[in-house]
C-alpha cells in the first residue's frame, strides 16, 4: 500500500512546494532576461576603457549611411588643427567642379600665404603655381601657404572664405563647427595683417562634425582620394626633397621603412593635424571589402611624430571591421506588407504596384539584425493620377528599427516605386467606374439606412 504508484500527475503539491516551485520559475526567467540584456548590450556597446584609446575625442562611422558604431565624446568642440582643411579641400573642388577654378590655372602668390608659418612649401609673393600644384601641396604635405593662396582664390579673402566654411557647415549639419581661416592655425599664429576682425574666437569642431565633413567629401567628390593617397611629389623641380604624405597610414606605406608599421589595409586618406592647443588629430577613412568606415580622433597626447594618432585610429578601424559586417534589412525592389499597391486616380486601374527604389543596409555586430518595422507609407500625392509610368517615384514608406551597434530607434525612409505602369483610362470608361461608383455608393446608403 504504501509502495503504491502513484501518477506525477495526480500527486498534490504543498503550499510550501508550490511557493518553492514558483520562486524558482521566477527566479530562472529574471535570469534569462538579465543574461539577454546584458549580452545585448555587451554586443552593442564597446566603452572607451574596452578600446583603450588614449584621446580627447573619437567617432567610427560608415561612411555609406553616416551609422555611428563607435562614438566617444564625439560632440565636444576642440581644436582640429589642419584638419580644417578638409573644408576648404571641399570648397575647392567644389569651385573646379562649378568651372569658378580649373586644375591648370595658374594663380600668382600673395602676402598672406606667402607669411604662413607652419607646415608649409615656402611660397614667395609673386610666383606663380597651378591651382593643382597648390591643391597637392595642401592635401599631401598640409602647407598652409598653399591652402590660404587657394581660399583667397575662391573667395576675394581669407576671411571671406571662412565665412564661406561656416555657411557651408550649416549646411551639412555640422552644429559645433566654427572655422575663422582656412588652415587651423590659431589666431596668434595667423599674419596680424590678416587675422579676421569680423569673426571671433578660436577654430573648433567636434569629432562628430569631422566625420560629417569627411563624408560630404567621400559622397561629392569622391576624386579628392585621388589626391588624399599620393605618398609624396615633388612641388619644386629645384626641391632637395619631396612633399611626403603626413598621413601614414596609406595602404601604399606598407613597404616604407619609416611608415609600415603604420601603414593599414584600404586606408587612401584623409587629413591629419597637429598644433600645440589640439594636439595630434586625423580624420582616416578605410575601404576594405566594399565598406568604407570613417575613423576620427582628436587630441591625442605625445610628438607629432612619434605616430601616436595612426595607433589610436588603427584599434578603430580594427573594432569596426572585425566586429561588424553589413546586412541588408530591407531589399531594393522589394513590396511592402499590406501595402504592395497604391490608389490611383483615372487610370485603366484603380492602384499601381509599388516596391521599394533602394535597400536598407547597415552595418551589424556580426551574427545579430534587427527585424525593421513599417511605420508608415505614404503616397506622394492624394491621389495619385494617372499617367503612371513604370519606375516613377509615387510614394515612401518609412521603416524603424533599433541600432544594434547604440540600441538607439531609428527612422529610414525608402521611396517607393511603381512597378508597372497604369495608363490614362478613356473617357467612356472613366464615366461607366463614375456612373457605377455612384450606384455603389447609393446601395450602400440605402443599406446602412437598415
Amino acid at each position: 500500500m504504501l509502495n503504491r504508484y502513484v501518477p506525477a500527475a495526480r500527486v498534490a503539491l504543498s503550499p510550501i512546494r508550490r511557493f518553492t516551485a514558483l520562486i524558482l520559475v521566477f527566479s530562472v526567467v529574471f535570469l534569462a532576461l538579465g543574461a539577454g540584456s546584458a549580452n545585448a548590450a555587451a554586443a552593442a556597446t564597446t566603452t572607451n576603457a574596452a578600446l583603450d584609446l588614449n584621446v580627447k575625442s573619437a567617432i567610427l562611422v560608415d561612411a555609406d549611411n553616416g551609422q555611428i558604431l563607435y562614438e566617444n565624446n564625439a560632440d565636444t568642440a576642440l581644436p582640429p588643427a589642419s584638419m580644417t582643411k578638409m573644408m576648404t579641400e571641399y570648397l575647392v573642388f567644389k569651385a573646379i567642379k562649378d568651372g569658378k577654378l580649373s586644375w591648370d590655372q595658374e594663380i600668382t602668390v600673395q602676402e598672406n600665404a606667402a607669411k604662413q608659418i607652419g607646415s608649409r612649401v615656402f611660397l614667395a609673393e609673386g610666383e606663380k603655381y597651378t591651382v593643382e600644384n597648390l591643391y597637392k601641396a595642401m592635401a599631401v604635405g598640409s602647407a598652409n601657404d598653399a591652402t590660404v593662396q587657394l581660399a583667397e582664390t575662391v573667395a576675394g579673402s581669407e576671411e571671406a572664405f571662412a565665412k564661406l566654411m561656416n555657411e557651408t557647415a550649416k549646411e551639412f549639419g555640422m552644429k559645433t563647427a566654427h572655422f575663422i581661416n582656412s588652415t587651423g592655425l590659431d589666431r596668434r599664429d595667423m599674419p596680424e595683417k590678416y587675422q579676421p576682425t569680423s569673426i571671433e574666437g578660436e577654430t573648433v569642431m567636434s569629432a562628430r562634425d569631422s566625420a560629417i565633413l569627411a563624408e560630404r567629401i567621400l559622397k561629392d567628390y569622391p576624386d579628392f582620394l585621388n589626391y588624399s593617397k599620393i605618398q609624396s611629389f615633388q612641388f619644386r623641380e629645384r626641391d632637395d626633397a619631396p612633399v611626403v604624405n603626413w598621413d601614414w597610414m596609406l595602404e601604399s606605406n606598407k613597404n616604407v621603412t619609416n611608415f609600415k608599421k603604420f601603414a593599414y589595409p584600404g586606408v587612401d586618406g584623409l587629413k591629419t593635424g597637429h598644433t600645440t592647443n589640439a594636439g595630434n588629430c586625423f580624420t582616416g577613412t578605410s575601404l576594405q571589402n566594399g565598406t568604407r568606415l570613417i575613423a576620427v580622433v582628436m587630441g591625442v597626447p605625445g610628438d607629432m611624430n612619434d605616430g601616436g594618432r595612426f595607433l589610436e585610429t588603427a584599434k578603430l578601424f580594427d573594432y569596426g571591421f572585425h566586429n561588424f559586417e553589413k546586412k541588408t534589412l530591407v531589399e531594393a525592389k522589394a513590396t511592402v506588407p499590406e501595402n504592395e499597391t497604391l490608389k490611383v486616380k483615372k487610370g485603366v486601374h484603380k492602384s499601381v504596384p509599388v516596391v521599394t527604389a533602394s535597400d536598407l543596409t547597415i552595418m551589424v555586430p556580426k551574427g545579430q539584425a534587427p527585424t525593421p518595422t513599417v511605420k508608415e507609407v505614404r503616397p506622394a500625392a492624394s491621389p495619385l493620377v494617372a499617367p503612371i509610368k513604370q519606375g516613377d517615384t509615387v510614394g515612401t514608406v518609412t521603416y524603424t528599427y533599433k541600432d544594434p551597434a547604440t540600441q538607439q530607434d531609428k527612422a529610414v525612409t525608402l521611396n517607393l516605386v511603381a512597378s508597372e505602369e497604369v495608363k490614362k483610362a478613356g473617357w467612356f470608361k472613366l464615366l461607366m467606374r463614375g456612373i457605377g461608383d455612384f450606384f455603389a455608393g447609393l446601395f450602400k446608403g440605402i443599406v446602412n439606412l437598415f
